[in-house]
């Protein structure tokens, strides 16, 4: 019965946190909700109670045993050496120790072994790349990615709750007939419409998350070499990333054995049929990563390369519930012991 903080509680992932926690009857001795200055005083509501956001301390997270950290990655970088120095751990939703060589990046279906080397810091992969290295690794079974490609379809609650209002806001004055108030949080207008511009860009001009997809699934999937490229867009959705991706692999493959890895891979549903897709509205409410539309690519000789479409709630198994998983698996490790 861990001792638990979440930091960043009163984000859109915060909020779904204490839902998913309450499903999966994680288990609490103690909780804390933190945030900044700004949101101290709010009343948030878990297991029938209401409970007092608290401002982030170093108090506060030093006398947890699991630390869970969505917030800025400035906020990440402060009080993630306070938990490791009190022997607790931090699992962090942000991009800050992703590449670290000693923080284990996680998804527990794929490489929850990795876990057993954490230092007091774990950290989550972005909510796009978690459901292709769900999907790859699976397919993994039958032979082994050599390339991949993707475009991504990523709801705007991946930029946070500004981004969600902005959408909303702009979608309905579009219905009442008025102007679209200018933007705050996207460069441009997201409702009815579609950025190819997720994240800032880099020298090389992807934008980081797409080096984001690239560089942690070759991290999580234990391929250092292996050539990912993507083009991450934003869309005017609400809830769920939905990718289409291409996979190259090092042996012809066999559609029905690729299928087959899919439909026994924990975390994954997979379609039956062309038609039995999953859109990001059924992936909403639910941890699933939904895998359909698998198809032979013809542009890759020998038969090996493969076509699917995936979809998964980005601020469930994207962020809050894969948290939960690897805190989940640290106890059935039992890696949470505290130093003396």
């Amino acid at each position: 019965m861990p001792k638990v903080a979440v930091i960043g509680a009163t984000g859109a992932v915060g909020d779904v946190f204490l839902r998913v926690a309450e499903q999966r009857e994680f288990p609490i001795d103690e909780l804390k909700l933190l945030a900044t200055a700004r949101s101290a005083g709010k009343q948030l509501q878990f297991r029938g109670e209401s409970i007092t956001v608290e401002e982030t301390s170093e108090a506060a997270v030093a006398a947890a045993d699991v630390v869970f950290c969505s917030a800025t990655a400035s906020a990440s970088l402060q009080w993630g050496p306070v938990v490791r120095a009190a022997g607790g751990v931090m699992i962090d939703d942000g991009s800050a120790y992703r590449m670290e060589t000693n923080v284990p990046l996680v998804v527990p279906e794929v490489n929850g072994d990795d876990l057993e080397w954490h230092e007091g810091i774990v950290s989550i992969p972005n909510c796009t790349t978690t459901p292709m290295v769900l999907a790859l690794h699976a397919m993994k079974s039958v032979a082994t990615p050599v390339r991949v490609t993707a475009a991504t379809y990523q709801a705007v609650t991946g930029s946070g709750t500004a981004a969600a209002e902005e959408l909303r806001v702009q979608t309905e004055a579009i219905g009442r007939g008025e102007a679209v108030p200018a933007p705050e949080v996207y460069p441009q207008q997201i409702a009815l419409n579609v950025l190819p511009h997720v994240d800032d860009f880099a020298d090389d001009g992807y934008t980081k998350e797409e080096l984001k997809m690239r560089n942690e699934t070759r991290k999580i999937l234990h391929q250092p070499d292996l050539p990912v490229a993507t083009t991450c867009v934003r869309v005017p959705t609400f809830v769920g990333h939905a990718e289409a991706v291409h996979a190259e692999f090092d042996r012809p493959v066999d559609l029905g054995a690729l299928h087959d890895a899919l439909a026994a891979q924990d975390g994954i549903v997979i379609g039956e049929g062309p038609e039995d897709y999953a859109t990001p509205l059924d992936s909403e409410g639910n941890d699933l990563t939904h895998v359909g539309r698998l198809r032979v690519d013809p542009t890759v000789p020998d038969g090996r390369g493969v076509v699917f479409w995936c979809v998964s709630d980005n601020l469930r198994k994207g962020a809050a519930t894969n948290a939960i998983q690897i805190a989940e698996e640290l106890i059935a490790r039992d890696l949470l012991k505290r130093s003396s």
